[in-house]
């Protein structure tokens, strides 16, 4: 395919491999709903700009045919299709292997994730509802906050519709660990290319561990460098939030985070092997009904849900305190879609 790029340039090509669509690949149609937003619009284009993607379709309430337009003259092979109002919702979705949820409202300034509960709860059970009825056996990813109830609703949405298949529902925690390995690569000076570092627990506040012990740079730290990097990678979204001052939060980094985790999971869905990223996903690792660990992906969604592995003893007791918060969680998400 003579246009077809590798996008390394935009998203590592040591960690995402990016190949022309070919006629021996299976699945490569991919659907963001939300696609107009602050996050949707990033993502999107870095969607487009991978040539494992062969279809983009772009859904919001407002503004998708223009995101779509602009995005349709990157000279890359996939196709770009706009669906705007509710109305357009079940076409959006026909036919898609993966779609990925970045709809909802941001938090601003002195908000945590769960204030924006209310709104994006009933965001996120209008989609899942409409995904169950349209492509049942997609991959959906979830990024909408708080993720750590709107993956349990979107689940308990499925399940009410009697299509849940619990492989293929992920809540996207990977700018935990994009963090991390930022972070962490430059206060220690190692190659963030191809260090890897796992992030266990949930997608909010002190529910965010991670696993720093298990670097694979192997580098050690003080007390205080331990402390102040897990507050650091806990609090990250906060730090944006504030320093974008009352104009939104996370989105440029949330889209690279994003458009990594889709493009990884389209490449295991595609035959490759070895592709193991962290999520949140129902597990039995702890006594949480959801929680994110390692996870190995495959043709089907989650293949191997990994446990924690080898942690410290100050690692054991983040996680035993963020077991409770993210099972109150699960619970509110569970409690809304039996109510609504």
């Amino acid at each position: 395919v003579m246009f077809a790029r590798a996008s390394s340039s935009i998203l590592r090509s040591s960690l995402v491999s990016s190949r022309a669509f070919s006629s021996g690949q299976k699945f490569g149609k991919v659907a963001v709903l939300g696609a107009a937003g602050g996050i949707g619009q990033p993502l999107s284009m870095l969607l487009k700009n991978d040539s494992s993607v062969s279809e983009l379709n772009l859904f919001d309430i407002v503004n998708t045919p223009g995101v779509a337009a602009d995005l349709s003259h990157i000279s890359s092979p996939s196709t770009v299709r706009g669906f705007v109002g509710n109305d357009q919702l079940a076409e959006s979705l026909k036919g898609c292997d993966i779609v990925v949820i970045p709809a909802g409202v941001p938090r601003k300034p002195g908000m945590t994730r769960d204030d924006l509960f209310n709104t994006n709860a009933g965001i996120v059970k209008t989609l899942a509802d409409a995904c169950a009825q349209n492509c049942p056996d997609a991959c959906f990813l979830i990024i909408s906050n708080p993720v750590n109830s709107t993956v349990p609703i979107f689940a308990e949405s499925l399940k009410k519709q009697g299509v849940y298949n619990k492989a293929k529902l992920f809540g996207v925690t990977t700018l935990d660990v994009t963090r991390a390995r930022t972070f962490v690569s430059q206060l220690k000076g190692c190659d963030v290319n191809s260090l890897d570092i796992p992030v266990v627990g949930g997608h909010a506040g002190t529910t965010i561990v991670p696993i720093l012990s298990r670097n694979s740079a192997g580098v050690t730290f003080t007390d205080e460098e331990r402390d102040a990097l897990t507050h650091r990678i806990q609090f990250g979204g906060d730090e944006v939030v504030k320093a974008k001052d009352g104009a939104g939060s996370a989105t440029l980094s949330m889209a690279y985070a994003g458009a990594q985790f889709t493009l990884r999971l389209l490449s295991a869905m595609n035959g490759a092997s070895n592709v193991v990223e962290c999520t949140f996903v129902e597990s039995t690792v702890t006594d949480s009904p959801f929680f994110a660990t390692p996870v190995t992906l495959g043709p089907n969604g989650a293949e191997t849900i990994h446990p924690c592995g080898n942690v410290t003893e100050y690692e054991t007791k983040l996680i035993q305190a963020a077991v409770p918060d993210l099972i109150k969680s699960v619970e509110k998400g569970i409690k809304f879609v039996k109510e609504n």
